[in-house]
């Protein structure tokens, strides 16, 4: 097979990086899950066993997982509160995107209140962890051959930029296609904030119900964990229409990569604090609990104004609360904001993301480094994901670019990083 357009420089390491992280993001999220049941807990060190294979394949998980996509893919069809554009293609089209995911987890939160209502036992839901998230692991290395497939017969005007280099792995990995679709169906935009998000919010529902059968009611931490993380969910999807302009979707074809992030490692690593709740239980006293609110809430508070304000630039300069913020022109015909919440640090939504990243963790204690993988690891996630969009952004602008970094020095944390 012949490589078809123009190639963006390799990425992850090439073919070998693509390989190994296609070995280790599974290992990882596994060893997590283990890690997390396990008495001491480590996070760094093998767990204390390793599961046998009738522990982690289970048809009946694997019917649930589908089940699951299969209702979410039927609440994505619903007629949508209204349907919104993306970014201009190679071809100069734009495509259409349904923008109803706050309706569908309104949806899918009656359905789950009327099962619990009736007896559903959601906690038993925290037994078959292990299974589900190997059911999802398979059903994403599947899923990325089959788009890997499905873009051989595609058309050149809409491959990704990085994903046809004509090496198997790296391409698989990666994913060919940006948008691959069947009719109106668009699989990149489906998975990205529903499925994942969603059963991550579901998963810690059913370990806070777990707890509840255990210990007679909630801990004041598993409350905190859910509370905190359900807002950021229901965040992403009443403003599911700012994903439109993120790299994975303007950028990044869809692959393993982005299949495996979406359906298995959300889900199953992002909800590991309530996890840990649930086998270590962990004393909160109120005064620390308000910290840990107000710690959260000063996250939240720096990401959404950050994100609002860059989203409503992108779609009205003209808006009075954006009309006099100072920019930077470009060849492209945009602007560059320097001043506002953008003019603090180039990345402040990152900034915002990390400090919520820190309230999830504090409910677990200091005990154990665990509960604090998140951190670690979206740490490593926004950095490399903000070298990635500097160098787009200055390929993309150039000189403007270059003006910008001068004016706005610091990346994400001011004066330190």
């Amino acid at each position: 097979m012949t490589p078809q357009g123009p190639q963006a420089p390799l990425e992850f390491g090439g073919p070998l990086g693509a390989a190994a992280l296609m070995v280790l993001l599974p290992a990882t999220m596994f060893h997590l899950l283990l890690a997390a049941r396990s008495g001491p807990a480590r996070l760094l060190g093998p767990p204390p066993s390793l599961p046998a294979l009738a522990e982690l394949w289970s048809p009946r998980a694997l019917l649930l997982l589908l089940a699951w996509l299969g209702l979410q893919a039927a609440l994505y069809l619903l007629p949508a509160r209204k349907m919104a554009k993306g970014l201009e293609l190679k071809d100069k089209s734009r495509l259409l995107y349904p923008i109803n995911g706050f309706q569908a987890l309104v949806v899918t939160a009656l359905l789950v209140s009327v099962g619990v209502s009736a007896g559903l036992p959601l906690g038993a839901l925290t037994d078959m962890l292990l299974p589900l998230a190997f059911a999802a692991t398979l059903t994403a290395f599947i899923f990325s051959l089959l788009l890997y497939v499905k873009a051989l017969v595609a058309p050149a005007s809409v491959l990704a930029p990085g994903g046809n280099t004509g090496n198997l792995i790296y391409d698989i990995f990666l994913g060919r296609e940006l948008n691959p679709r069947i009719c109106s169906f668009d699989f990149k935009y489906f998975c990205e904030l529903r499925p994942g998000l969603m059963a991550w919010v579901l998963i810690n529902l059913a370990l806070l119900l777990r707890e509840a059968e255990l210990r007679g009611s909630p801990s004041l931490a598993m409350w905190l964990v859910n509370g905190f993380q359900l807002l950021y969910v229901g965040d992403a999807l009443w403003y599911e229409e700012a994903v439109l302009t993120t790299m994975d979707i303007t950028h990044d074809g869809f692959g393993f990569m982005l299949a495996f992030g979406d359906l298995a490692w959300v889900p199953f690593t992002y909800s590991l604090q309530a996890q840990f709740l649930l086998y270590h239980p962990q004393s909160l006293e109120l005064p620390m609990a308000l910290l840990i609110c107000l710690i959260n809430a000063v996250g939240y508070y720096i990401f959404r104004r950050a994100n609002s304000q860059k989203n409503t630039f992108r779609k009205n300069p003209s808006d009075p609360s954006v009309a006099g913020l100072e920019t930077i022109p470009t060849a492209t015909g945009r602007k560059l904001l320097v001043s506002g919440w953008w003019g603090m640090v180039r990345h402040p939504n990152y900034l915002g993301d990390l400090i919520m990243s820190l309230a999830w963790s504090l409910p677990c204690g200091v005990s154990h480094l665990l509960p604090y993988f998140y951190i670690l690891y979206f740490t490593a996630l926004l950095v490399h994901r903000e070298a990635r969009d500097e160098q787009q952004c200055l390929r993309k602008y150039g000189r403007a670019w270059h003006e910008y970094c001068q004016r706005v020095p610091y990346r994400i944390v001011p004066y330190i990083y």
